[in-house]
């Protein structure tokens, strides 16, 4: 086992890995930006390196300030926790060109199952179904439309590279192919670099189910359960559990199919095969998260097995001290991810202070945080606070004592998710087991024009008027399209963030509505829109860009 390693992340996922590490005596290192200078997770470390600035590329997705930190506090091997470079090859080439071993698959893998043409490639090979679609970069939509015609519509159209939602169109007939085709490619070259896409059949209202592996060799993997994440929102994950509600007796299928996956692919370490499971069970390949996953939890209270002290394990040559028939589940587990949003304001990113902070206690609850009272959430980074993890003798327990401690989880000074969590507990869907990942966009609009006087499930009371969890207004790239506030004909952010993307350009004439830019808060996506028709007569951002809450974006005379 290693003596020390560096953790190259922050926040929860940085105390989570720490704690680990401690209970194996490995010491752990770790950083920390301007922003996280007073941060929790600086404390729970042997260690903290500081990366000046507070822009994550400066920082966390710096290679060679993470690589130097690694080497100058000793450590013999770095963990990438999730996000930020977890799933980059280029870091895991890094740290090995640097005689340190990363905490991860190899990077080949990583690069092979990051390219979803390639991974979709290996499935095939592996024999494990995929949804029928067209395994080849497309460069002209007549093909889509001939797809479309062939295999019905809707279809997706998905960037390579993509991930989480970004890089996905979805035509609904074919005059949507050509704007939805252009949408992908742009979307596609923005975030991955490549605007190379391909086109599969478009599963609506599909579970999402995925399978836990660890592989101690690249010839040998485990399964350990599968998880169902299907309550979503823009394809970000809602609310987490293991065993699947439905389809539970398909499982051996799923991970027979993510070892074979595994094998074929070379993969080493812990990672998940991600599945879509269509309304009479059928399983197909969606896509491999070569890395620890945030909902990581609820596996380890159904199976009782530390995944992060799995990693480090095999990471150290240690090997694992069990076989697929020592792993039994048992029990039912939920997890719920305590995200700094506003639900009844499009999901919007709440950076601030935290005032006051009471985790809920008793059997049967696990709470995983990177935050605790008198802390500062950063705008510049991810907007989770905590998971908050519940385990149950079955279903109904495990639900049942969620949403008490949800109502006991007391978090002031910014708002968060957990008003949403408790009603999603109570959807009918979710109760019975038969929710998708169209639920919280379908139901909670179907609700609400059933009962536009009642307080429907899926509705939150927000001063005595219902506000739906989501609606087409906060359909807009990731986030509630907004309108940026005006200040002497100028457009200013909302909140501090990075810009991803400038739509416009001195001298272009725009009408109100008109996309600005696209500006990303704690992870979450916001397109700034003219609030006026004009002239543009000043750009002040350009793509990457740092910008602080009341930032004039753009002119408009």
């Amino acid at each position: 086992m290693f003596t020390k390693i560096l953790i190259a992340n922050r926040a929860e996922i940085a105390v989570r890995i720490s704690r680990t590490c401690t209970e194996r005596g490995v010491a752990a290192a770790g950083v920390f930006s301007d922003a996280d200078r007073d941060a929790l997770h600086v404390e729970a470390l042997a260690e903290a390196v500081h990366l000046p600035g507070v822009s994550p590329k400066d920082t966390y997705l710096n290679i060679p300030a993470l690589v130097a930190a690694a080497k100058n506090s000793g450590g013999e091997a770095v963990h990438p926790g999730y996000g930020f470079l977890a799933e980059s090859a280029e870091f895991a080439e890094a740290v090995t060109a640097a005689g340190l071993v990363w905490i991860g698959p190899p990077a080949n893998a990583i690069r092979a199952l990051g390219d979803k043409i390639s991974a979709r490639r290996i499935a095939e090979r592996a024999g494990v179904p995929v949804v029928p679609g067209i395994t080849d970069p497309i460069d002209d939509p007549e093909r889509i439309t001939a797809f479309g015609d062939e295999y019905g519509y809707p279809v997706a159209i998905k960037a390579a590279g993509g991930g989480g939602g970004r890089g996905l169109k979805v035509a609904h007939n074919p005059s949507e192919v050509e704007h939805a085709f252009e949408a992908a490619r742009r979307e596609a070259r923005a975030y991955f670099g490549s605007e190379q896409v391909f086109v599969e059949k478009y599963l609506e209202a599909s579970k999402h189910l995925e399978v836990q592996l660890l592989a101690p060799s690249s010839s040998d993997a485990l399964w350990l359960g599968v998880r169902d994440c299907s309550l979503q929102r823009r394809h970000q994950k809602l609310i987490e559990e293991a065993p699947p509600p439905l389809w539970s007796e398909r499982a051996p299928g799923m991970g027979a199919a993510a070892v074979a996956l595994s094998v074929a692919a070379g993969y080493v370490n812990a990672g998940t095969v991600e599945l879509l499971v269509d309304r009479d069970g059928e399983f197909y390949f969606l896509e491999v998260n070569s890395r620890l996953q945030v909902e990581h939890t609820v596996t380890e209270e159904v199976f009782g097995v530390d995944l992060v002290g799995c990693q480090l394990e095999i990471a150290a040559g240690d090997g694992l001290s069990f076989t697929q028939a020592d792993l039994l589940p048992g029990g039912h587990a939920i997890e719920c991810r305590i995200n700094a949003e506003d639900p009844a304001n499009g999901f919007m990113p709440t950076p601030g202070s935290i005032t006051r902070y009471v985790e809920p206690t008793g059997i049967g609850i696990r709470v995983d945080s990177g935050y605790g009272r008198g802390r500062e959430v950063p705008g510049a980074y991810d907007s989770l606070v905590a998971k908050l993890i519940t385990w149950g003798q079955n279903r109904i327990e495990a639900r049942d004592r969620m949403a008490r401690a949800l109502r006991a989880f007391e978090i002031d000074g910014v708002k968060t998710t957990i008003p949403a969590h408790l009603l999603l507990l109570e959807n009918e869907d979710f109760v019975a087991g038969t929710h998708t990942t169209r639920t919280v966009e379908a139901g909670a609009l179907a609700s609400l024009e059933a009962a536009p006087d009642e307080v429907a499930a899926d509705v939150l009371l927000v001063e005595g008027q219902p506000v739906p969890l989501w609606s087409p207004a906060m359909a807009a790239s990731a986030s509630a399209a907004v309108h940026g506030g005006a200040s002497k004909g100028g457009l200013v952010a909302p909140m501090q963030g990075t810009i991803l993307k400038v739509f416009v350009e001195v001298g272009q004439e725009i009408t109100a509505g008109d996309a600005i830019c696209v500006l990303e808060a704690m992870k979450m996506e916001t397109t700034i829109s003219a609030t006026a028709s004009g002239t543009i007569s000043a750009v002040n951002v350009v793509a990457g860009e740092t910008t602080t809450a009341g930032t004039v974006l753009a002119v408009i005379e």
